[in-house]
């Protein structure tokens, strides 16, 4: 019965572990996957809608996405509310519950609603989306988390305000330098190169890859490197950025160096798109879909990219005449923290001086000393 209230006593999702009685209501399920169930719900208190994960708990391992969401706390990343504990129909069985802020659509839905309308997706939408996510992942990189499963899916968006927010962090993990990481993660069509290899040794570019691969699927209207297993997906990567050097090979894992590949060239990047694609797309898809993982992008640098120049544009709106949402109110010590040398480093500050007020599309406030970051907000 979804009109009866349910009363938990549930542990905040940030901060301090403090508990409190939550009730909940209009409860319904929403998705279902390998990990469990997700219900749609109601706080009874605030009347907010929730989404609340469900997945069984294994009670010899500390559980990582929760682990990891208790630390996560961004405008782009979807919020941890509250989370507890069920018990399950069988003896000893055990769920945890993470409730989950609510947000209607994903990218993937989004996306596909345009495709069956044989529309293309508006380019604005593409660079609002686009730069939300790499400013998701530059936040969980400076964090050490790398979300290793980076698709349409995982991306929620409000389709009136297109603010976006990365969510399922059931595959993410704190990466460790010299610690070995599986590499049988990440969904088929977003899989680097390196774990088609099956390298242990990845970084979070892993998660960049994934990223460039959702920004050609946007423009191209499917996915880039399609295929049902590691072989076929390694095909059509070939197809598109030629063999790979050897050296590249040694990058992405030193145990393939001596595989023979058909040796095929690269298919010039204009020609994957269509004629009318933005010159600065291709140019930021070609910068992120790199074979060897330290020539991609850093999340920071894509987010810095000419393509994004339009949204550091004052009066840019979405096209239901709504104002961008805030894309510029970035934190010292948050994703900015995590500059490279020549964004950051040369001008001996690592605070983001452009702050972009919500719902003005303009720069309203600067630090003091934050002034030389103006040249990455502002046309």
């Amino acid at each position: 019965d979804s009109g009866k209230v349910t009363t938990v006593v549930a542990t905040l999702g940030q901060g301090p572990e403090r508990s409190q009685e939550v009730a909940y209501t209009d409860i319904k399920v929403i998705g279902n996957g390998s990990f469990g169930v997700v219900y749609q719900a109601r706080l009874a208190e605030t009347r907010e809608l929730v989404a609340i994960k469900k997945v069984l708990q294994d009670k010899r391992f500390k559980n990582r996405e929760l682990q990891i969401m208790r630390k996560l706390d961004h405008c782009n990343i979807v919020r941890l509310r509250y989370f507890f504990y069920s018990s399950g129909e069988k003896k000893d069985e055990l769920y945890l519950n993470l409730v989950l802020e609510y947000v209607p659509e994903t990218v993937y839905r989004v996306a596909r609603h345009f495709t069956k309308a044989k529309l293309i997706i508006p380019i604005i939408y593409v660079k609002v989306y686009m730069y939300q996510l790499f400013r998701s992942l530059a936040y969980i990189h400076s964090q050490g988390v790398c979300h290793r499963d980076i698709k349409p899916q995982n991306l929620l968006v409000d389709p009136d305000t297109a603010v976006l927010k990365l969510c399922d962090f059931g595959s993410a993990k704190q990466l460790v330098r010299g610690e070995p990481n599986v590499s049988y993660i990440c969904s088929r069509y977003y899989r680097a190169p390196e774990l088609i290899f099956g390298a242990t040794d990845y970084t979070s570019s892993i998660d960049v890859w994934s990223a460039g691969c959702v920004l050609a699927e946007l423009l191209l209207g499917q996915p880039i490197f399609p295929g049902d297993s590691g072989v076929d997906q390694l095909v059509e990567i070939i197809k598109v950025l030629g063999t790979p050097t050897r050296e590249q090979i040694r990058e992405m894992n030193p145990n393939y160096t001596e595989f023979k590949f058909p040796q095929i060239k690269a298919h010039p990047w204009t020609k994957v798109f269509k004629s009318r694609t933005p010159p600065e797309a291709i140019a930021l898809c070609s910068s992120l879909l790199e074979y060897t993982p330290s020539s991609r992008l850093s999340p920071l640098e894509a987010c810095a990219h000419s393509f994004f120049d339009e949204l550091r544009c004052l009066g840019t709106q979405l096209p239901n005449n709504r104002p961008l949402p805030p894309l510029f109110n970035f934190s010292p010590g948050g994703e900015s923290s995590l500059g490279p040398v020549e964004l950051l480093g040369d001008l001996g500050t690592q605070d983001w001086g452009a702050e972009r007020v919500q719902g003005s599309p303009g720069l309203s406030q600067m630090s003091p000393h934050g002034g030389w970051m103006l040249g990455l907000f502002q046309c």
